[in-house]
């Protein structure tokens, strides 16, 4: 049985460098600290979402009514799988597996749509079944960072049914071209967001939800009260900020450049699966588990690929970090894939990405 409980930060230790965990490096910024202190020093009242709503509705051009802030999107799959009731429930893999986990601690029964490997792991609209009336898929999709397009998104819509999309890592793509989150139109579409991986907060649980308004009702109505904290909803209204959102742009950017080049380090034996578009490339190596174990008593922490539904041991998930860093690590994996039995020992001083800290 595939763990489903099982993330990334699973795979951390102390004194690994991190390249399991899909959080952008040096986050978050000067600005939201400071945002977040102010917030902090504003606690002693109940938290208050209408700022919060508010403001989401102007950066997506919707009404508060279709907001619901929360506790990271991992609350508003929850709030989902207890505010339905499906007959029948895809989801569709490979794709991150909190979605399916909430549906089946609510008690629905699950299907799983594994998406053809031979066809770079692309949607293929025709294959969801017409009588589906909750369909979870992932825009861009964790793990594999391919990036549907979205008309053959929009298409799975219908009344009837609630099309749920992950768009977690929606703003790590350059100009967001196949984002639904200003998509009101289309019918039963519940599109989460969270601000946990452009802003690296992960730790402040940190997320909304934007669809019909009488969904939004319903799982409003399943949220406990003052679920989402003041600190929480101050960033939410800060990174809607415009400021903000030209940062986050930037950094878009400057990922595609990060990317492309770890794509170029990587030694040919590691096979790219899928075209990856967003923070994360997934790999297949032959003898997955022994690369990955000699990846960390190298020091370096990758993401397995067994527990999504559809991959392997073979696969491995990487997180793009800066150049620096994706060419140590590039090097370290050739040696390691070619049997070098002392790969070079990772050196967190020189690079740039999160080191596990001995406590």
């Amino acid at each position: 049985m595939t763990d489903l409980r099982h993330h990334g930060d699973d795979e951390l230790t102390p004194g690994l460098i991190d390249l399991a965990v899909n959080v952008r490096a040096g986050t978050p910024p000067r600005w939201l600290r400071e945002v977040l202190r102010e917030a902090v020093d504003a606690s002693a009242g109940y938290p208050d979402p209408r700022p919060a709503r508010e403001a989401i509705a102007v950066l997506h051009g919707r009404s508060p009514h279709e907001v619901l802030p929360t506790a990271g999107a991992a609350e508003a799959f929850t709030l989902l799988a207890r505010a339905v009731h499906p007959r029948r429930a895809v989801v569709v893999h490979p794709s991150f597996t909190e979605p399916e986990a909430a549906l089946r601690a609510a008690g629905h029964p699950v299907e799983r749509l594994v998406l053809d490997p031979g066809n770079g792991y692309r949607l293929d609209p025709g294959a969801v079944p017409d009588d589906a009336d909750l369909v979870v898929l992932g825009n861009p999709t964790n793990p594999t960072s391919v990036l549907h397009p979205a008309a053959d998104v929009a298409a799975l819509a219908r009344p009837g049914r609630v099309l749920l999309i992950d768009e977690a890592f929606a703003d790590t793509v350059p100009g967001e071209p196949d984002s639904l989150a200003g998509e009101s139109g289309l019918p039963g579409l519940l599109v989460v967001r969270s601000l946990t991986k452009t802003w690296g907060l992960a730790g402040l649980r940190v997320g909304y939800a934007l669809g019909p308004a009488d969904l939004i009702t319903a799982m409003r109505e399943q949220q406990p009260h003052w679920s989402v904290s003041t600190p929480a909803l101050a960033a939410l209204v800060a990174c809607s900020w415009p400021t903000a959102q030209a940062e986050a742009a930037q950094a878009a950017r400057e990922l595609e450049s990060h990317r492309r080049q770890l794509l170029e380090a990587l030694p040919p034996a590691a096979e790219v699966v899928g075209p990856p578009r967003s923070s994360f490339v997934l790999i297949r190596v032959r003898d997955g588990d022994r690369v990955r174990r000699a990846l960390r008593e190298a020091g370096w922490a990758v993401r397995r690929g067994d527990t999504f539904p559809g991959l392997s041991p073979d696969h491995l998930r990487i997180a793009v970090r800066d150049p620096v860093t994706s060419r140590a690590f590039a090097t370290v994996l050739s040696a390691v894939l070619s049997g070098d039995p002392a790969p070079p020992q990772a050196d967190g001083e020189v690079l740039g990405s999160p080191v596990m800290e001995q406590s």
